[in-house]
């Protein structure tokens, strides 16, 4: 069985959804299920590359008008000759479909909380995933917290699968396995807390640079590192780390490459991921595989994925944030040595190989 992946719209850089569709490609072909990866023109290079044994097919426009115009008129008459069964990896799928197809929705906050989201995603997401909840053969969605507000929502008449995400345990790991932090021209005896993730208005980046207000105050030595490529809206960002009272030990690092973040998470005192709402919170599991202390927002889908592992404070408290950061920096070493035990065991719930074996069961159970 061959099944048509759309990579298409995975930009330069993964990160979240992207780095989701990147492992899928990477590691869902099996003795019985090929890939066929349907990626924008003249982007296929990277993709032979990370999916060696995957059928290439480089048809989409670049353009994102195009693509998605391409996508949902012209794809599902060529489905045939590209696969089995269709995959839409990112909420969309083609609109005159030929062959069994199921999409991945990876959160839900287009409907829940719009204002998180360019207004112009907000209407073509929100339309997109209507039409799949009522015409695609099936839904995989990353978490049960996605998977409820799916049937809340949208009360779909076809099957919503839960697939979680999963880490690379090769990678993230209690011992360091990537680049130094010196080789990145990074201080390797500052201590610092760390947030990794696309600097835009959920993921409470002003909740945590009030915080370091007074985290910093407390401690003379500790830096607030900020890793990440900018989204959307982060003029109210910069503009509140340039009129920091501690602005001088704030370090935005821009996006980091891969092999640095393992490092990256293993070194820092805390992983801060203060967000307001995510479909899964990857940077958390990877934090917790590294043995890091995580102080996350409760009453999210972060509860769902670290368990007791993390520490959580109330979305928005930016009181509460601080004072979970400055424990976590001040435990001893003893305890930091059971919190980094206690984390890496959550985190051993969760593989991409299993990821990816869940989803060969649904290509399976549609190609049959």
């Amino acid at each position: 069985m061959r099944v048509a992946l759309d990579v298409s719209a995975v930009p330069a850089r993964p990160a979240g959804a992207g780095r989701y569709i990147v492992e899928l490609a990477s590691r869902v072909g099996a003795d019985d299920v090929s890939l066929s990866l349907v990626t924008q023109k003249n982007d296929g290079a990277r993709w032979r590359e990370w999916s060696p044994a995957s059928h290439i097919e480089e048809i989409v426009p670049r353009a994102r008008p195009s693509r998605l115009l391409y996508e949902a008129f012209v794809l599902g008459h060529r489905a045939p000759a590209l696969g089995d069964v269709w995959h839409g990896p990112h909420y969309t799928m083609p609109r005159h479909r030929r062959t069994p197809t199921v999409v991945t929705f990876c959160d839900m906050t287009f409907f829940t909380n719009p204002e998180w989201h360019e207004s112009s995603k907000v209407v073509f997401f929100r339309r997109a995933m209507a039409y799949a909840a009522r015409h695609a053969d099936e839904i995989i969605s990353i978490s049960r917290t996605t998977t409820d507000l799916i049937q809340e929502i949208l009360e779909p008449s076809i099957p919503v699968t839960t697939i979680p995400l999963g880490v690379d345990h090769s990678r993230f790991s209690l011992t360091a396995n990537g680049r130094s932090l010196t080789s990145a021209g990074l201080p390797h005896t500052t201590p610092y807390i760390l947030f990794l993730g696309t600097w835009e208005p959920r993921k409470g980046l002003d909740v945590l640079l009030d915080a370091f207000r007074d985290v910093a105050s407390s401690d003379a030595d500790v830096e607030l590192w900020l890793a990440g490529q900018s989204g959307w809206h982060v003029e109210a960002t910069r503009t509140q780390i340039a009129h920091h009272p501690f602005r001088d030990r704030i370090r935005p690092l821009g996006y980091v490459d891969d092999d640095l973040v393992p490092t990256l998470m293993h070194e820092a005192r805390v992983v801060a991921y203060p967000s307001r709402g995510e479909g899964f919170g990857l940077p958390v599991l990877e934090a917790l595989a590294c043995g890091a202390e995580v102080v996350t927002t409760k009453g999210t889908v972060m509860e769902e994925v670290a368990g007791d592992a993390a520490t959580f404070v109330p979305v928005g408290d930016s009181d509460a944030l601080a004072t979970s950061i400055t424990s976590a920096i001040y435990r001893n070493d003893e305890e930091r040595q059971v919190r980094a035990q206690l984390s890496a065991r959550r985190a051993q719930l969760f593989t991409w190989d299993a990821t990816a074996a869940h989803h060969r069961d649904v290509y399976r159970r549609l190609g049959n």
